[in-house]
């Protein structure tokens, strides 16, 4: 393909939710159940959502369930209006079939007692907790370092030269000055590669060094430990901001409903927040009275899967499942959570961090590779060449034997006295030998070992100045350009393609809310730079005498504005403020309160795991529906001023296959109701087919109108649930959450069983703006003849699009789409376009369709 036809491919994530795919199986518990006698359990693998450092009394919302003929549950809420007893089936026989579920064998599992480490590294120990990512070692820097550097031809070539120097039948004068040229690169390459060894052993010792808090049984207190003598089994206490030093199960946190939050840079460069739950069952009990058994599985590379159950008491019959929303691997950091309290599973080399390390490899340049080839050759030649000059001579030595004695360098005899004695002479056979080995040193000059030390003062002066480069610098960070490996310095100067992701990496991953469709009307005007809408500082929040406001402002339209104040009663006013509503409920978003210079001033930072949710729910706070707090069961929405509770019952999070997210609603007036966003692909599928189809027509040429801005767009949609319905989902979900085999299936298909049938609320157009200077560095590639490729997920039309936002697309270019469902279709398709490229090429006679 010409490096003028890029090709972008649609990728099968929904349309402006490239980031937005959230955990599969990480799904929340919708209802905390308390039976009769005290005895607690959880509907799901985990809790629900999430808790702000700030609670209130409305925390004290709970579910009980009543034994009564017609087996309720009832709702009963501090300082709250109660919902509608809901009917349940009971949930007795969850545990018991979750328990008679095949379990996980010695052989494919691994046992960890909790709080007991001995016991958990018997008879099997476990790798301790001692990790290093360097390559070399005291003992074997030189035979490892001298195998790897002999991996280059040239250097085999020169051992062999310094050799043959070595015979003293050849006449070398100063055989040991042969061993210099060889010795002084290997010397330069190995005390370069021991200092960044070095560095890496500097890295390792300080984080084996660092401390972390474990329980100790005799002290019942947690006392700090080196990370290096963690062992399996052990409780650990993490606190704020601190960095997990293994693979640990979540038993407790600082929040009363299990809820933490952990940001997993180091593992996949994401900076947003994710969330991780304590099951219900443990966080009440204290290291010291836990007596639990954690059987898992066996150590694998897979960081998104996690497959185990904990026996509380070592009773089967109190097993509780444990999925990947369970653990926390080693290498985050926790994050807006006081503390959490875990048990180490995985620990040094078995961490799944650890175990996708690949270690510090040897990098080889294009040009070294070529270079290999070229000394291959060379020394072919050269062999042919000394062949041919030992074949010549050992003819000639035979021609004249007899006359050997008198000529001058061949004489077999001395004359000089009188004892006639041979000079050190072994015939003609080894005589032809020695001229081979005399023409290899005399030829040797063919293959330069001044060329290698060359290169490596050359590569030694670019990476300094690539260091030192200003252009390179980046201010922001106050961070210089890094060169981590010196071998290849060349190949930056010899790349064809460059294949790069368009979210994060060409935009700034910063979502910005722009315009909306509601009830097939559009509210964009105050999306344009210049456009009426101005930037709200928020709909401000009166708490305790202090005022709450949200950190980022959004663009607002003043007639959608005025619609939500004043239209309270209509149809077109209430379809507004329920598509606001859902913006503010349908989402994983935690209210963190900030501090500010100003007393009587703080500001609401909404925190999560994707940057969608977080322009939508600064939208909806521009809006007047400020989100200011969330627990397990609950979040609190203040709407121009008043505060209104809504019940979490239950939360489906986003995966590839559904392509969208929901979350059951409770109303303050006893209605149910389930919120759905996603993409138009997904979402318009499943619609209601007696809704108004000119709402659905209207919001479909929205949305191809906010697709052609390059903007990600979501639909909104809302059905309302009776009790039947909500009484199966809630036995369908608490079967699928509390199953230990194929959980993840059965809780999408749970999900997909109740997103139906909604009606459209609307649309949402958010921009994810490019990083300065990505059009001119992508226009600057291309002219040096680079083949730029991006992948994005979003929506064909947007991706087009931003492609000639950033440049990768010109208006002289001809474009070729490929829209395929078969491999047999794909590769017709991609022959036609093969074929239109040639043509094209033939007319414009242009030399950019060569490739």
């Amino acid at each position: 393909m010409a490096s003028d036809l890029p090709l972008l491919t649609p990728s099968p994530n929904p349309p402006g939710n490239v980031d937005t795919c959230l955990p599969l199986n990480a799904l929340p518990t919708p209802l905390s159940l308390t039976a009769s006698g005290g005895r607690s359990f959880s509907t799901s693998s985990q809790s629900a959502a999430f808790s702000q450092t700030r609670t209130t009394s409305a925390e004290n919302f709970r579910l009980v369930t009543e034994h009564s003929s017609s087996s309720n549950v009832s709702f009963s809420c501090s300082g709250s209006k109660q919902p509608p007893p809901l009917p349940r089936r009971s949930s007795q026989g969850s545990e018991s079939w979750a328990a008679s579920q095949k379990e996980i064998n010695n052989v494919d599992g691994r046992l960890v007692y909790v709080n007991d480490p001995e016991r958990s590294n018997s008879p099997v120990r476990h790798q301790n907790n001692w990790i290093h990512t360097t390559k070399y070692s005291l003992l074997n820097f030189l035979p490892k370092n001298l195998f790897e550097q002999f991996h280059r031809v040239a250097y085999m070539y020169f051992l062999v030269l310094i050799g043959i120097n070595q015979i003293p039948q050849l006449g070398v004068f100063t055989p040991a000055a042969s061993i210099l040229p060889l010795a002084f690169v290997l010397g330069v390459t190995a005390v370069k590669d021991a200092y960044e060894d070095y560095r890496r052993h500097r890295s390792d010792r300080k984080e084996n060094s660092r401390s972390a808090f474990v329980f100790s049984g005799p002290n019942n207190d947690y006392i700090p430990k080196p990370w290096k003598e963690v062992r399996v089994g052990e409780v650990l206490k993490i606190y704020s901001n601190e960095t997990i030093p293994c693979d640990i199960v979540l038993l407790a946190t600082s929040d009363r409903t299990g809820v933490s939050y952990v940001q997993t840079l180091n593992l996949d460069g994401e900076s947003n927040l994710k969330t991780r739950y304590a099951k219900q069952d443990t966080l009440s009990i204290p290291p010291k009275s836990l007596s639990a058994v954690i059987r898992c599985e066996q150590p694998n590379r897979n960081i998104y899967g996690f497959h185990a159950y904990i026996e509380l008491d070592g009773s089967k019959q109190q097993r509780v499942s444990l999925g990947p929303s369970n653990i926390i691997l080693c290498g985050c950091v926790l994050k807006n959570t006081a503390w959490v309290v875990g048990v180490a599973v995985y620990t040094g080399r078995d961490t799944k961090v650890m175990l996708n390390s690949s270690g510090a490899s040897s990098k080889r340049s294009r040009l070294e590779k070529h270079m290999n080839r070229e000394t291959i050759i060379l020394a072919v030649a050269l062999f042919a060449l000394c062949a041919t000059v030992t074949i010549l001579a050992g003819a000639w030595l035979g021609r004249h034997r007899d006359e050997l004695d008198d000529l001058p360098y061949y004489r077999k005899r001395d004359f000089s006295n009188g004892d006639v004695e041979k000079y050190e002479y072994y015939g003609i056979g080894w005589q032809i030998v020695f001229t081979f080995f005399i023409s290899v040193i005399l030829f040797q000059v063919l293959i330069p070992i001044a060329l290698y030390i060359s290169m490596e003062l050359v590569r030694l002066g670019q990476a300094f100045f690539m260091i030192k480069d200003e252009n390179m610098f980046d201010r922001e960070r106050g961070k210089r350009f890094q060169c981590r490996a010196l071998n290849i310095n060349e190949d930056l100067g010899q790349i064809k393609y460059v294949f790069s992701d368009k979210t994060g990496t060409l935009t700034e991953n910063k979502m910005e809310f722009r315009c909306s469709s509601i009830s097939g009307r559009d509210y964009s005007s105050g999306s344009g730079d210049d456009g009426a809408g101005a930037k709200q500082e928020g709909m401000h929040v009166l708490v305790d005498e202090q005022v709450w406001r949200p950190k980022m402002g959004v663009k607002t339209d003043p007639e959608l504005l005025e619609l939500l104040r004043n239209g309270e009663g209509s149809e077109e006013g209430d379809k507004a403020r329920e598509f606001l509503l859902a913006l503010a409920t349908c989402n994983t978003i935690v209210p963190i309160i900030v501090e500010t210079d100003d007393p009587s001033t703080r500001l609401i930072d909404y925190q999560g795991e994707s940057p969608d949710e977080q322009a939508l729910i600064y939208a909806a706070a521009a809006y007047g529906f400020v989100l200011v707090e969330r627990t397990s069961g609950h979040i609190v929405v203040d709407v121009f001023g008043q505060r209104q509770r809504f019940d979490i019952l239950g939360l489906h999070e986003f995966d590839s296959d559904r392509k969208r997210m929901s979350v059951i609603v409770g109303f303050p007036d006893k209605k149910v109701k389930l919120f759905v966003k996603g993409a138009d692909n997904s979402m318009l599928g499943v619609i209601d087919s007696n809704l108004d189809m000119d709402v659905v027509q209207s919001t479909k040429t929205h949305l191809h109108a906010y697709a052609s801005l390059g903007l990600r767009t979501l639909v909104i949609g809302v059905r309302e649930l009776s009790r039947t319905e909500l009484e199966d989902w809630q036995s369908s979900y608490e079967e699928a959450s509390t199953a230990l085999f194929g959980r993840g299936n059965l809780l999408k298909a749970v999900a997909m069983n109740i997103e139906h049938n909604f009606s459209i609320l609307g649309a949402s157009g958010i921009e994810d703006k490019l990083q300065q200077g990505v059009p001119e560095a992508i226009e600057s590639l291309r002219n040096a003849g680079i083949k730029v490729w991006v992948l994005t997920g979003d929506k064909q039309k947007t991706a087009i699009s931003i492609a000639y936002s950033c440049k990768l697309l010109t208006g002289d270019m001809t474009q070729i789409i490929i829209n395929s469902n078969s491999s047999d279709s794909s590769k017709k398709s991609l022959d036609d376009a093969l074929a239109m490229t040639k043509r094209v090429a033939q007319k414009t006679d242009s030399p950019c369709f060569d490739n």
